[in-house]
């Protein structure tokens, strides 16, 4: 499946040393604002090569949008996007053509296609998140006129960072978007020292988002935190996911844990935002791991497309730590969710349906 979303979706396509990627979004609603700049501008947070701590795989990320839209702004018809890929070098994978490559998808597409797309993973790889970020742009550009808001940043590289108290307005000018003044520059030399000695590192980012309407999320199947975790699970990396409290529940008593209520709102927010799936109002909190990358330069032991086993001396341009950019894909696709799920509560009531069919 390469499409996300219901009623707001994203059909994505290319690979990573294609000619392009790009994304068809559906259900825009008309008459939106298509703003190309700030669709740029989000583009332009995860694009790697403009430090030391990501990839050297020097990309503009140009987005060039090929209909749904006229006059800047939406017709309510599909959305195209595309961005091209300008600066492959695939001559730095000839030399694992038939290997598989520890910790990667290629052991797994293999066995599932036949087919053996050694040029930096082919459809498996994170390139392809560029297009979400694209797409995750016009979302916010519609949640915008509900004022609803996203935020983001990284919490931990390596076991370094803070638990709370993120800094979210820090973040937004960090090389790294750590939400830790205290600890970004540790956090920064984690990467450097694991980039030196040809490893990687994991870390784990942060997604708040508030001004949530209560209502949101749909029983018993189209959960709006069933929804977050297959969205964040299914970014390239991550391998656990929290909403609020999340495994610190597991550890807790219910006298703890239950938010409790006066009539000005909730006391604490340990349920993150989202009781029995569907918003309460408060601030949406996740919590989102992502393993060391898997791109090392490091001997490893693997075998070859015929079983035999081999030695592994990968070449290449690889983020030393995928959690940095890996945050911004993040966000994203939380606002994938919450358009999806606005769209979806539309005409819940039927005195909604009266205002929207009956003058």
């Amino acid at each position: 499946m390469n499409r996300f979303g219901n009623r707001f979706a994203i059909t994505t396509f290319g690979e990573s040393h294609g000619e392009i990627i790009g994304a068809v979004i559906d259900g825009v609603p008309s008459g939106l604002n298509i703003d190309l700049v700030f669709i740029q501008s989000e583009v332009e947070r995860r694009r790697g090569g403009k430090n030391s701590y990501t990839t050297q795989r020097k990309e503009s990320d140009e987005v060039e949008i090929l209909s749904g839209v006229f006059e800047g702004k939406s017709t309510g018809t599909p959305i195209a996007l595309i961005i091209k890929n300008e600066n492959q070098k695939s001559k730095d994978y000839s030399n694992v053509a038939q290997l598989f490559r520890p910790g990667h998808a290629d052991f797994t597409y293999f066995h599932k296609y036949g087919i053996r797309d050694y040029r930096g993973g082919g459809r498996s790889s994170a390139r392809e998140t560029a297009v979400r970020v694209g797409a995750g742009a016009i979302a916010k550009l519609m949640l915008r006129e509900l004022n609803i808001k996203f935020m983001s940043g990284v919490s931990f590289i390596g076991g370094i960072g803070k638990d709370r108290e993120y800094d979210f307005e820090f973040a937004k000018n960090s090389e790294i978007y750590s939400l830790s003044p205290e600890f970004e520059n540790e956090q920064k030399r984690i990467i450097i020292e694991a980039k030196e000695s040809h490893d990687s590192v994991g870390g784990i980012a942060i997604v708040k988002i508030i001004n949530l309407p209560i209502g949101l999320g749909e029983p018993l199947y189209y959960k709006l935190d069933s929804l977050i975790a297959d969205a964040m699970m299914g970014i390239n990396g991550v391998k656990a996911v929290e909403i609020g409290a999340g495994v610190k529940s597991s550890k807790s008593m219910g006298s703890d844990n239950n938010d409790q209520i006066l009539k000005n709102g909730f006391v604490t927010n340990n349920a993150g935002g989202v009781l029995g799936g569907i918003s309460n109002g408060e601030s949406v909190d996740i919590k989102i791991h992502f393993k060391p990358t898997p791109s090392i330069f490091l001997e490893q032991k693997t075998i070859d497309v015929f079983g035999e086993e081999k030695l592994l001396n990968l070449k290449g341009r690889h983020d030393p730590t995928i959690v940095v950019r890996g945050s911004i894909v993040a966000e994203a696709m939380a606002s994938l969710v919450i358009a999806d799920l606005v769209l979806l509560n539309m005409g819940r009531r039927i005195g909604d349906l009266k205002k929207c069919y009956i003058n």
